[in-house]
C-alpha cells in the first residue's frame, strides 16, 4: 500500500498541535481526580482511569475528525454513518472509563452488559459506519506506515481467516466466562485489562469482516460467507448463555466476596440475568448482521443492473447513430 503525505498548512499544523494537546490535557485532569480526587469526579468520569483506554478512544475521535476535514464533501460518510460510529465509540468508552466500570466489577449482569457492548454492540456499530478510510486519511504518517508494515498486515490476516475468524470470537467470549479464570481476571488487574482489550479488538475484526459493504475482491470474503458467519457464531452464544441462565449453582462467586452492589438481587438471580444477557443480544445482533449482509448484496446487485441497463442504453443509442 503506498502512503501518501497529506500537506498541511502553518494553521492547520497548529490545530493538530491543539488538539493533541487538549487530549493529553483532558487525559491528566481525569487521572489526577481518579487518583488523587475521586470524590469529586463526576459519574461520567472513569473510577479506575486507564490511559491506554483513554487514548485509544480520543485519538480514534480525533484522527476520524480531522480525516473528515480532509476529505472532499463529496468523498465524507453519510451523516448517519458518522452518528453510528460516535455512538459505537462512545458505547465502548461509557462502559470502560466511567462509573458503570465500577459497577460491573460488583454485579454479574452488569459485567455482562459490559462485555456485549465491548464485544459486539460496539464494535457492530463501528463495523457499521465503516470509518477506516476516514480515520486512516486523519492519522499523522507515521502510524499509517506502523499500521501499513507487513508483520501487522500478516497478523490481521490470520486473525480474520474465515476459520479462526468466528473461532476466536466465540471462544474469547467463553475463554473469559470459566469461572476459575473470570475469577482470576476480575482480581487481576493486569489479566482485567487484557480480558476488556481482547474483547474489543476482537469484536471489531469480526465485525469488521462481516459487515464489509463492498464486493470480493477487495473484501475478503464473499456475501454468502459473511452471512454464514454471523450465523455460525450465533449458535455458541445462545449454548453458553442458556447454560449460565439455568444453572442452580453460583458459578461466579467474585462477586459475593467484593460486594454486590445490589444486595436486594441474590447470586443466582444476578447469574440468570447475566445469563440472558449474554444470550439473547448477542444473538439477535446476529440476525441482524446477517440481514444487513443480504441487504449489501441486495445493493450490489440492483448496481449491477443498472450499470448493465446503463450499458444497453448506450449500445442502442451508439447503433441508432452508427445505423448498424
Amino acid at each position: 500500500m503506498r502512503l501518501q503525505s497529506l500537506a498541511r498548512g502553518p494553521l492547520a499544523q497548529r490545530e493538530d498541535a491543539a488538539g493533541y494537546v487538549t487530549v493529553l490535557a483532558v487525559g491528566g485532569l481525569l487521572s489526577w481526580l481518579s487518583l488523587d480526587r475521586p470524590a469529586l469526579a463526576p459519574a461520567w468520569a472513569p473510577w479506575d482511569f486507564s490511559w491506554s483506554e483513554f487514548l485509544a478512544a480520543s485519538l480514534t475521535l480525533l484522527w476520524y475528525l480531522r480525516g473528515l476535514a480532509l476529505q472532499a464533501p463529496e468523498m465524507r460518510p453519510r451523516v448517519w454513518r458518522r452518528v453510528v460510529f460516535l455512538v459505537g465509540v462512545g458505547a465502548i468508552y461509557a462502559v470502560l472509563q466511567t462509573r458503570f466500570d465500577y459497577m460491573a466489577q460488583h454485579m454479574f449482569f452488569l459485567n455482562r452488559v459490559q462485555h456485549v457492548v465491548m464485544h459486539h454492540l460496539g464494535p457492530f456499530l463501528i463495523a457499521v459506519a465503516w470509518p477506516g478510510t476516514t480515520i486512516w486519511r486523519g492519522m499523522p504518517d507515521a502510524v499509517r506506515r506502523l499500521l501499513a508494515s507487513r508483520p501487522l498486515a500478516v497478523v490481521l490476516r490470520i486473525l480474520q481467516q474465515p476459520v479462526l475468524a468466528p473461532i476466536l470470537f466465540v471462544g474469547l467470549f467463553y475463554f473469559w466466562l470459566v469461572p476459575v479464570i473470570h475469577f482470576r481476571a476480575m482480581l487481576d488487574a493486569r489479566l482485567y485489562a487484557l480480558m476488556n482489550w481482547s474483547m474489543v479488538v476482537d469484536g471489531i475484526l469480526f465485525w469488521s469482516l462481516v459487515l464489509d459493504p463492498r464486493t470480493k475482491p477487495p473484501a475478503r470474503l464473499s456475501f454468502g460467507a459473511r452471512a454464514a458467519l454471523s450465523c455460525a457464531v450465533m449458535f455458541p452464544q445462545i449454548l453458553l448463555g442458556a447454560v449460565i441462565t439455568f444453572s442452580a449453582r453460583d458459578l461466579y462467586p467474585f462477586y459475593d466476596l467484593c460486594g454486590r452492589l445490589y444486595p436486594s438481587i441474590d447470586a443466582l438471580d444476578d447469574q440468570h440475568i447475566g445469563g440472558i444477557i449474554s444470550w439473547i443480544p448477542p444473538a439477535m445482533m446476529s440476525v441482524v448482521g446477517i440481514l444487513l449482509v443480504l441487504n449489501a448484496l441486495r445493493l450490489h446487485e440492483d448496481s449491477e443492473i443498472e450499470a448493465d441497463e446503463a450499458a444497453a442504453a448506450l449500445a442502442t443509442l451508439a447503433t441508432r447513430w452508427t445505423g448498424r
